[in-house]
């Protein structure tokens, strides 16, 4: 009988010889032998070996090039951070003879008692309420340190700084401490003009029909004055409800010149890299010159759909409205003015009645499609101030045929306004 050999583990000893038959053991070389099976493991082990030296050296290979990738982006922003900065210590080192007190940044955290008080927040930063060393109680405006190249900043301190006006907000202070960077307001208790208008559907608006026409002039009053009343032209480019605050007896001024643009009375040329504005309130050629130039004129156009809103006390856009035609109130109440129908103005008396119309109509003419179709703010101050029976109806804004009429067809400018060109600069 032939044998073959076969392992048997054993705890005992060492290993066993089983006899077989030939029949069931087959030929010695169909069987592995015990170097054949080394060997495959062997081979096995190094494969394996090399795959994970592989995976090891790509995962090192990663980790390097992220960190890499990191400590350059770090440079590049700690870089551009750097020289933000140095843009703005050169703007503020020839500002020396108009700008408001300079604080530091342990002067902020004190004033604002460690930032313990917060007003509100948006993209800007956050709002906190705090006291000067004299005992004046402020609005203190801290910056994202992410947001921007420091022009916001610059478009602040460089316009509200200068201008001295019952209807645009004051600039007190600001701190520009290494990459923290505040601004310091004087304070507004009543918060924006958001918070009074927009009321209850069916109530009669919260501060009263002569407090809105009041309060229109007023914000009618601060922009012709950043138009016509500084050493330079200001646009604001952002004007809308929640830039508007109150004071404790509810006079409105103009606040957050973040987008503003500064430029000379005779050139009234000034650049911007894009669109800017909010949305809803932005004129249309901002968007396209097809209905002519940026200009002041932007301004106006903002400020007549900041009316309506006073008017309708709700968004000029809204969507959850009973009847479909009202969701866009613009158009909407243009017709019905047009055709001589109600207004759904909430008032007691006729005069109250009288002025609600008259807002609307003013409106109208400011949101006029095309910049020259719209009045200068001198022209909509008088004629917020006028009486009703003077004015006539605008053209429809919303049709592309309507016929162009400029402000002269009111109200003639006793003051020649140029018009502010806005070129888009090339990206760089």
């Amino acid at each position: 009988m032939d044998f073959v050999e076969i392992y048997i583990p054993s705890f005992a000893g060492p290993k066993q010889i089983v006899g077989m038959g030939s029949s069931l053991a087959g030929n010695d070389e169909d069987i592995p032998s015990r170097r054949a099976f080394g060997e495959n493991t062997t081979t096995h082990n190094k494969l394996m070996k090399n795959i994970a030296t592989g995976v090891g050296l790509g995962l090192l290979v990663l980790l390097v090039a992220m960190l890499t990738t990191f400590i350059k982006t770090r440079k590049q922003t700690d870089k551009e951070e750097k020289e933000n900065q140095l843009k703005i210590e050169k703007f503020l080192e020839n500002y020396k003879d108009l700008k408001p007190t300079r604080y530091s940044y342990a002067d902020i955290k004190n004033i604002t008692n460690k930032f313990t008080s917060k007003l509100g927040q948006g993209g800007y930063g956050s709002v906190f309420k705090g006291k000067l060393t004299n005992g004046i109680t402020v609005a203190v405006k801290i910056l994202n340190n992410s947001k921007g190249n420091g022009e916001e900043f610059i478009n602040e301190v460089d316009t509200i700084g200068r201008i001295h006006h019952l209807n645009v907000v004051r600039l007190l202070g600001f701190c520009a401490d290494g990459f923290q960077r505040a601004l310091i307001y004087e304070f507004m208790p009543n918060k924006s003009l958001d918070k009074f208008i927009f009321s209850k559907k069916g109530k009669k608006p919260y501060l009263g029909w002569e407090k809105i026409q009041n309060i229109a002039i007023s914000i009618a009053r601060g922009i012709e004055y950043l138009h016509q009343g500084c050493d330079q032209r200001i646009v604001h480019f952002d004007i809308k409800p929640q830039n508007i605050l109150l004071d404790h007896n509810l006079n409105p001024k103009i606040s957050d010149f973040g987008l503003a643009k500064l430029c000379a009375k005779g050139d009234s040329i000034v650049s911007m890299a894009a669109a800017r504005g909010t949305m809803g309130y932005i004129a249309p050629e901002v968007f396209s010159r097809n209905f002519g130039n940026v200009s002041y004129k932007s301004d106006i156009y903002s400020f007549g759909m900041l009316l309506l809103e006073m008017f309708g006390g709700r968004k000029n856009t809204e969507v959850k409205v009973e009847n479909l035609s009202q969701v866009y109130f613009p158009e909407w109440i243009y017709y019905r003015l047009d055709k001589g129908e109600d207004l759904g103005i909430q008032a007691d008396t006729e005069e109250e009645t009288t002025i609600g119309k008259k807002l609307t109509m003013v409106a109208l003419w400011c949101i006029q499609w095309h910049p020259v179709d719209r009045p200068a703010m001198k022209s909509v101050v008088q004629m917020l101030e006028g009486n009703f029976e003077n004015l006539i109806m605008p053209p429809n804004p919303f049709a592309s045929t309507a016929p162009a009429k400029t402000s002269a067809t009111i109200i003639p400018d006793i003051t020649p306004q140029t018009e502010l060109i806005v070129i888009l600069e090339e990206s760089k």
